[in-house]
């Protein structure tokens, strides 16, 4: 969406529209798509071929630790053997010391594969992370809309950190206790096939308890998920609005929301934790019965001579060993779980397709002509919004919208941007669908400004420059002068260098929607779509800011959403709206001398002084 002054997804009037109470992504129906197992698993795969070198590296190390440890087990065998054949001290020793190597060369090589390992997957996480923000940041703004910002945020944040410590902490370890089991299990088989499959016995009772535990699990972590978005969409909504809410007063209601959401995310994860309690009995089981068969199968085939005690003592060793690593496979499953629902939702996003590029953007064409017409719309089941509404913008003509609130002003803004899809209808640049002209060609040419602006931090000109990044400070200075901003320019202590936004030199409301307006200069689109843009100044620097909007949008088509009726009373063209349906329209004077709807508001506004 392009940065001239427009940061949210959707419009965002000073009071809400009674249309628009459903609160957007708080249903699953639009929310951003989610990748499948495969589909993520093969997205990883693809970033490690790409790291073929460290891949390779991590692989090696971390099955060169998993196969020292197999040394100790062995040489304890061995003591064991050639102390009952009465080795002497020397032997022993001997055995001791091999024992030590093994330890030390075990912890430098798992240390040097958990680092290998972290580095390659941290690597892999950032380049994955980075097609994700390019992908969210190139979304189409029908898709945001729709979506929500809480499911994004959420997939942004909860599902990063998710991932991220799957593949920091759990990842490697994971790894290397996989490794472990396949050489432990060889090496149990190498001492006697016998010991070996009494080994297997308890197999059957892991794989009965992951059957028993995955099909449980799974779909409450991604619903868990899902209730997490949804949380970050309640609280998001809350504190977007803040200033909203408290002046209708409406705190409790969002409180309840917000707690509503945060009970489920809750019940859900009590609901997993006691599915995850029961597993942990069953492994519990599986190791009891696999130990014992070991224990007894070396007892039998020691009296049979068929192996020494040694190797009896190994394999008891060896499936002990196994203990930890399939335990923490089977217990961090769920860890498991919740990384792969979150990696899957992290592709889903990342595996969007690209935004084309736009093709032969004409910017700075300001002969250009606006057309929307809406038949019917709402927002997913609400009601209906929008109906049997027809605009038209001829080239540099300035049309503003005024009505009560909730009349559909905003939502008409929004669809005549590209930013709101219509149910049923379509808005036209040049006659050309903007939906055809695609997401850049449109931002490119039509430019939304809002009355919520943010400032970026870092340096003043850089914050400008979003819009047009060639612009040199001389065209920087002189977009602000044209909106009236020199005066608070010259009292910067770097000037344009200064560094404003969060950390730096704070601008008030008016201010902030400057820096919006002569963001809207040098972008120089071909239409302006203002919404509200001017509601934040208050009424000292309102004129001011109005002048500041006129000299922005001048010579350009321009669309008003009205906050103050004398913004309307300097538009070559009014449209008045009452209920979704357009109910007047013409110009200042004619519609004062019709005496109809947008008369009375002019008296109210003017305190019944027409």
């Amino acid at each position: 969406m392009s940065e001239l002054a427009r940061e949210s997804s959707a419009p965002a009037p000073a009071t809400p529209e009674p249309q628009q109470a459903a609160e957007p992504g708080m249903s699953t129906t639009h929310l951003l798509p989610t990748a499948t197992g495969r589909e993520a698993w093969a997205a990883v795969v693809a970033e490690f071929r790409r790291l073929p070198g460290l891949s390779a590296a991590a692989g090696v190390l971390l099955v060169a630790a998993s196969a020292s440890g197999l040394i100790a087990p062995w040489v304890l065998g061995r003591l064991v053997d050639d102390v009952i054949a009465g080795a002497g001290t020397d032997r022993v020793l001997m055995w001791a010391g091999v024992i030590a190597a093994a330890a030390v060369v075990a912890g430098v090589l798992t240390a040097a594969g958990a680092a290998a390992a972290a580095r390659l997957g941290e690597t892999v996480l950032a380049r994955l992370r980075e097609r994700v923000l390019d992908r969210a940041l190139h979304l189409p703004s029908s898709t945001l809309e729709r979506a929500g910002t809480g499911d994004l945020v959420a997939r942004a944040g909860d599902d990063v950190a998710v991932v991220t410590n799957a593949i920091t902490g759990i990842g490697p370890l994971m790894v290397g206790a996989l490794l472990t089991v396949v050489l432990t299990a060889g090496g149990l088989f190498t001492l006697d096939w016998r010991l070996g499959l009494a080994g297997l016995v308890a197999a059957p009772g892991y794989v009965l308890a992951l059957r028993w535990y995955l099909p449980r699990s799974t779909p409450y972590y991604a619903r868990e998920r899902i209730a997490t978005g949804e949380r970050s969409q309640a609280m998001a909504g809350a504190l977007h609005g803040a200033a909203t809410v408290r002046a209708y007063r409406a705190e409790d209601a969002h409180v309840a929301r917000i707690a509503d959401r945060s009970a489920a995310a809750r019940d859900l994860g009590l609901t997993v934790f006691g599915v995850f309690t029961r597993f942990g009995l069953r492994i519990n089981r599986a190791e009891f019965v696999g130990l014992s068969t070991v224990l007894i199968a070396g007892f039998l085939l020691v009296r049979a001579d068929a192996v020494t005690v040694g190797a009896a003592t190994a394999a008891a060793l060896y499936f002990h060993r196994l203990f930890n690593p399939i335990g923490l496979i089977l217990l961090e499953s769920d860890a498991v779980m919740q990384a792969g629902a979150s990696l899957a939702r992290l592709v889903g996003v990342a595996s969007l397709p690209p935004v084309p590029a736009a093709a032969d953007p004409v910017v700075g064409d300001h002969d250009a002509a606006l057309s929307v017409t809406v038949r019917r719309h709402h927002y997913q089941d609400g009601p209906t919004v929008l109906e049997d509404v027809t605009l038209t913008l001829a080239p540099g003509e300035r049309v503003a919208l005024v009505g009560a609130s909730g009349a559909g002003k905003s939502t008409l803004a929004g669809i005549a941007a590209g930013i709101i899809p219509a149910s049923d209808g379509a808005a036209r640049l040049r006659g050309v669908p903007l939906e055809d002209l695609g997401e850049i060609r449109v931002r490119k040419e039509i430019a939304l400004v809002s009355q919520e602006v943010h400032v970026f931090a870092g340096p003043l000109a850089e914050d400008l420059r979003l819009a047009r990044p060639d612009a040199d400070d001389a065209e920087i200075e002189k977009a602000l002068d044209r909106v009236g901003a020199t005066g608070w320019l010259r009292t910067l202590p770097d000037g344009l260098a200064t560094h404003v936004g969060e950390g730096g030199h704070r601008l008030t409301a008016a201010q902030a929607q400057q820096l919006a307006l002569a963001r809207l200069i040098l972008a120089d689109p071909a239409v302006a779509v203002l919404d509200e843009a001017t509601a934040e100044a208050g009424s000292a620097g309102a004129r001011d800011l109005d002048r500041a909007a006129a000299a922005a949008t001048e010579g350009r088509t321009t669309l008003i959403v009205a906050h103050r009726l004398v913004q309307a009373a300097d538009a070559d063209r009014i449209l008045v709206l009452d209920h979704g349906r357009v109910v007047e329209q013409g110009t200042h004077d004619a519609l004062l001398a019709a005496g109809g709807r947008y008369a009375h508001l002019w008296r109210s506004w003017n305190g019944g002084v027409s």
